[in-house]
């Protein structure tokens, strides 16, 4: 017979990696303040291969509206910016002939409650995440109690389940919160 133990570990590695991919994803939300994160998508071909844009330049943000990218080969820049304004991330580069930037404008108050809305939808596919992990391993705590587990031990693996899909909510919660405040604060 197997352990309970197997199915509470793959509900936490299961709940946990819908945390990882909200707190990435929120990651690429903008709120109104430069974040070099915004670029982790976009890919540059260099030398036959096509490499993130952090690896031909020097991402950095010299004030709180403001993105620079500085290539490593000057040649590049025209190749940087074809990529940036084909990404669809929603700014225009300008270059001065060795940096690129890209200046974010400030954020209107409908378009802050926009993105807030955005934010709270990935919380809650986040959500039903964790939910269908607990769902699965309380049906797998099930199977093994027809296969010979004890009903208490099977109880005693749906309550720490259980303690884990609250953590986890409390978790996404606590992200989102942080999440809007950045969001609607000016």
């Amino acid at each position: 017979m197997e352990d309970p133990k197997i199915y509470q570990d793959q509900a936490r590695e299961s709940m946990e990696s819908a945390i990882m991919f909200l707190d990435d994803t929120l990651a690429h939300i903008r709120a109104g303040k430069a974040s070099v994160r915004i670029l982790d998508p976009i890919r540059i071909e260099y030398y036959g291969q096509m490499s993130p844009l952090s690896a031909v330049a020097t991402i950095t943000t010299p004030d709180a509206r403001t993105i620079a990218i500085q290539p490593w080969e000057r040649k590049m820049i025209g190749e940087i910016e074809r990529a940036i304004i084909n990404s669809n991330i929603g700014f225009a580069p300008s270059n001065n002939g060795e940096v690129i930037r890209l200046t974010f404008p400030p954020l209107t108050e409908e378009r802050r409650r926009d993105l807030v809305k955005q934010c709270r939808a990935e919380g809650e596919n986040s959500k039903v995440s964790i939910r269908n992990a607990r769902r699965d391993a309380i049906e797998k705590f099930k199977k093994l109690q027809k296969d010979g587990l004890p009903e208490d031990a099977e109880k005693d693996a749906e309550a720490e389940v259980q303690k884990l899909h609250d953590q986890y909510i409390k978790k996404v919660d606590e992200l989102l919160a942080a999440k809007e405040k950045e969001i609607m604060t000016v």
